[in-house]
């Protein structure tokens, strides 16, 4: 049986990781496509070897080196994404598909940006006040420029949350969404 699926998203810093964990608490099978990244980065061979040939050694498995390429030159990027989303995609899809639970939730920072949001049976949009997003992890504006704008995301989720309070708040939204989809499915 193929579990109930959300994806939560949101912009950098708004706390979907937090909403992720809140989802484990509530017995959700949890799985973070960030993770997925990091770990093609550091082990998956094609993915190595393609870094290696464009931008040298010291970028394999080097997270920090491979940022300073890409967010400085939107090609580079692109170039990178290309190499990594449908990889990602790939595994996101074959963990849900092996997922025992009945419900399971991905974070999934660009779920918009890459059209990944019909692959859910829900999609949570987890959101902070811009000071609030500041304050956690600082500016990223040229990261931010790029991304669907945060009031779009939210219009076309199927759950919001605004993440300006306690994690006890956060936890109660998760509870209620939980509830939603269990009644529903």
């Amino acid at each position: 049986m193929r579990p109930v699926t959300v994806a939560i998203t949101g912009g950098i810093a708004s706390g979907k990781s937090e909403a992720l964990a809140a989802f484990a608490r509530h017995g959700a099978a949890t799985a973070s496509s960030d993770a997925v990244v990091h770990r093609l980065l550091a082990e998956d061979d094609d993915v190595r070897a393609a870094i290696r040939d464009r931008w040298g050694s010291d970028a394999v498995g080097n997270r920090q080196r491979i940022g300073e390429i890409v967010f400085g030159d939107r090609a580079e990027l692109d170039w990178l994404e290309q190499l990594l989303h449908p990889k990602t995609r790939d595994a996101v899809d074959a963990w849900v598909a092996s997922v025992d639970a009945p419900r399971a939730a991905v974070e999934i920072p660009l779920l918009y940006e890459t059209g990944g949001e019909s692959r859910f049976d829900a999609v949570v949009v987890v959101t902070a006040p811009p000071e609030v997003r500041e304050a956690r992890r600082g500016l990223f504006p040229d990261r931010e420029a790029r991304l669907v704008p945060e009031d779009e995301k939210a219009a076309r989720a199927d759950f919001v949350y605004v993440n300006d309070g306690s994690l006890g708040a956060l936890d109660a939204f998760v509870a209620g969404v939980v509830e939603k989809l269990l009644s529903s499915s």
